[in-house]
């Protein structure tokens, strides 16, 4: 779990190398923002300010859900009672929805989006519970990159007990959602396929691929069909989509 939890640590700080000077929260803007987004007493809050990796404005409800202070909490306390099989998910997660926001949304309407998944946490009573986790950026760096983030983790075990393991991108004030994005691991693919995927997209038919590649329209064929086996899609369309989506090409 030390591991995982390095792993974390190491990513956050690539992430802050353009965020060095803080930047104060607008606590009017900060109250809206939490109140609007959930009403329940089973939810709690904080802030991430990439600068240094601290965490602040943390609620009181953390003591309650997770017994921990509100007062002393560190980011390495909300790392630790993510159950460790979750660990490499979450990170996955949050390193693709974020560069889902900072590569695909126009920068003017960056702070209109939040991004959410779910995963497992301890919780007081030392048993795990399945929690929604949403980030909404509060402030940009100018070259931007991360700022301020507000995290909200809401305990969602009496609406479901199984992690889909997928990510959602939700757009805010009429913004468009693109939702239950699926992770992809890049290695999954040989260099080839991945060739042919980008092809693909670019509206190449087999015997063009073929061509360009210098191959069989028969091999480009069997290539798309073990694409396919390997992905969770139906159809070459739907990978393509979803590849785009998700950064992969």
């Amino acid at each position: 779990m030390e591991k995982n939890i390095e792993l974390f640590r190491n990513y956050w700080s690539k992430c802050n190398d353009d965020a060095k000077e803080k930047n104060p929260i607008l606590q009017f803007y900060f109250d809206k923002i939490v109140h609007s987004i959930y009403g329940t007493d089973s939810f709690y809050y904080f802030v991430v300010d990439f600068s240094d990796n601290s965490i602040a404005n943390v609620s009181k409800t953390i003591e309650e859900i997770h017994g921990l202070n509100p007062n002393t909490a560190s980011i390495n306390d909300i790392f630790k009672i993510i159950h460790p099989e979750d660990l490499s998910f979450v990170k996955m997660a949050d390193d693709a929805s974020f560069k889902f926001i900072f590569n695909k949304i126009e920068k003017k309407k960056i702070l209109n989006y939040k991004k959410c998944y779910n995963f497992r946490a301890k919780t007081k009573s030392g048993k795990y519970s399945l929690f929604n986790h949403q980030a909404l950026v509060l402030t940009t760096t100018k070259n931007g990159g991360y700022g301020l983030i507000l995290n909200i983790h809401t305990n969602i075990d009496h609406l479901n007990s199984i992690n889909n393991k997928t990510y959602s991108i939700i757009g805010l004030n009429g913004n468009p959602s693109y939702l239950n994005l699926k992770l992809r691991n890049k290695t999954s693919f040989s260099k080839r396929e991945m060739e042919i995927v980008k092809l693909i997209a670019d509206g190449n038919t087999n015997e063009t691929i073929a061509k360009k590649l210098f191959i069989s329209p028969l091999t480009v064929k069997k290539h798309r069909s073990n694409i396919l086996n390997k992905s969770d899609c139906k159809t070459i369309a739907q990978l393509v989509k979803e590849s785009v989506l998700s950064g992969d090409i």
